[in-house]
């Protein structure tokens, strides 16, 4: 029986793959790889979040099905975290909800709005869930290329024309973003909202990086816009500003009726998270706002070396304001070998491995990222690796 899979043969083949699996055959023949590819957070979770779940483990009433909203007092907290950090009020009850990492929280939000054909606008080059969730949702793609930075990415949505009963339905955008680190302004967000009130768009912005941010700048909440929970939801993982990337936890604010529609979506698809990994993400955040900017000066300096390293090589960078990565054009020299061969030389020839541009979008491929989840020291390592590939 020969069987066919429509929706999946919509889904491209996994870019990163060819290099992960390039990395493991050096590894296996005993080379020194350093890795800058998966976004893969590698400090430890902080102790009092790890203390916590550990308690609440060892509690019997905390092993049954939980709440696939999220238990009361995470959500309370949540609101909490809203307030605190961006003077905006969220209804613990009505408008926010706990996903199982941002990641799911966002596709399956996705799913909850659309009916298949529906115009959904995504950022590209981009994480490739806000491009793919869509696309398995069965909805039509408008590209936004957002390389050219914030004024750009408005001209570019000012200018998309439609008759009122073709209008997207969707806006989604992710501020720091990941992949190029760009970042944005509260009146950035400002033009968004009035935009999307006219066009009857909603809005969902991931703030997956709010916390990896450096020098100075601090990434807004599109809630510190007056009247944005009309049109808009924000999500969030916990998987950077806490390490917990593993625990998968994230959560969706905002509007009340995405949050009621995706509530109910998931009524029909979990049980929500283990509730001792729940509760002890009320500690993260009650309890650690503290520890986050060690977390985020850990990055800071390891972007800085990575930074002054790439520099130094003739490979020139400018330090990026946010998230964990570093996006960084492919030298001149070797531009048109494309993003996925200029990895692989990487791996043969300097035994660093990065994510190719292309992995992000057809817009990326003059690109690499690194995620900054390499120590100073192998990342000063890999620099001479680049360094001595580069001299060949």
């Amino acid at each position: 029986m020969n069987f066919r899979f429509p929706l999946i043969e919509k889904l491209p083949p996994y870019v990163f793959a060819v290099t992960s699996q390039m990395k493991m055959e050096a590894r296996r023949r005993g080379e020194d790889i350093i890795d800058f590819g998966m976004g893969n957070p590698d400090l430890p979770t902080p102790e009092p979040i790890v203390e916590k779940l550990v308690e609440a483990a060892r509690n019997p009433k905390n092993h049954r099905y939980s709440m696939s909203k999220g238990i009361p007092n995470l959500r309370l907290e949540i609101s909490k975290w809203y307030k605190r950090r961006y003077n905006a009020e969220i209804d613990p009850e009505t408008e926010a909800i706990a996903t199982i990492g941002s990641k799911e929280g966002l596709s399956h939000m996705i799913l909850a709005l659309v009916e298949p054909g529906d115009r959904v606008i995504v950022p590209t080059p981009s994480y490739p869930i806000h491009l793919f969730a869509a696309t398995i949702a069965g909805c039509e793609l408008i590209k936004i290329n957002v390389l050219e930075g914030a004024d750009s990415i408005l001209d570019q949505l000012y200018k998309l024309e439609y008759s009122p009963s073709q209008q997207p339905k969707i806006l989604v955008l992710s501020f720091p973003h990941n992949p190029t680190t760009i970042c944005v302004t509260k009146e950035f967000f400002e033009k968004v909202v009035a935009l999307a009130k006219d066009r009857g768009w909603l809005v969902i912005h991931d703030l997956a990086y709010a916390d990896l941010v450096f020098d100075g700048y601090k990434a807004p909440s599109i809630f510190e816009v007056e009247g944005a929970k009309d049109i808009a939801v924000e999500t969030f993982s916990m998987s950077k500003s806490y390490s917990m990337a593993g625990w998968r936890v994230g959560f969706v604010c905002g509007n009340q009726q995405v949050v009621a529609a995706l509530t109910r979506l998931k009524s029909y698809l979990d049980y929500g998270m283990f509730q001792p990994i729940q509760i002890a993400s009320i500690i993260a955040l009650r309890d650690c706002d503290d520890i986050v900017p060690e977390i985020t000066a850990v990055y800071q300096k390891r972007r800085d070396v990575l930074c002054k390293g790439l520099n130094s090589v003739g490979w020139e960078i400018t330090p990026p304001l946010g998230t964990m990565f570093v996006w960084a054009k492919i030298p001149e020299k070797y531009r048109q070998m494309g993003s996925l061969e200029f990895a692989k030389q990487l791996i043969a020839k300097a035994k660093v491995a990065v994510s190719p541009g292309i992995g992000f979008g057809q817009e990326g491929d003059e690109y690499v990222r690194f995620a900054l989840i390499e120590n100073e020291e192998r990342t000063r390592q890999a620099i001479q690796g680049i360094k001595s590939f580069f001299n060949e």
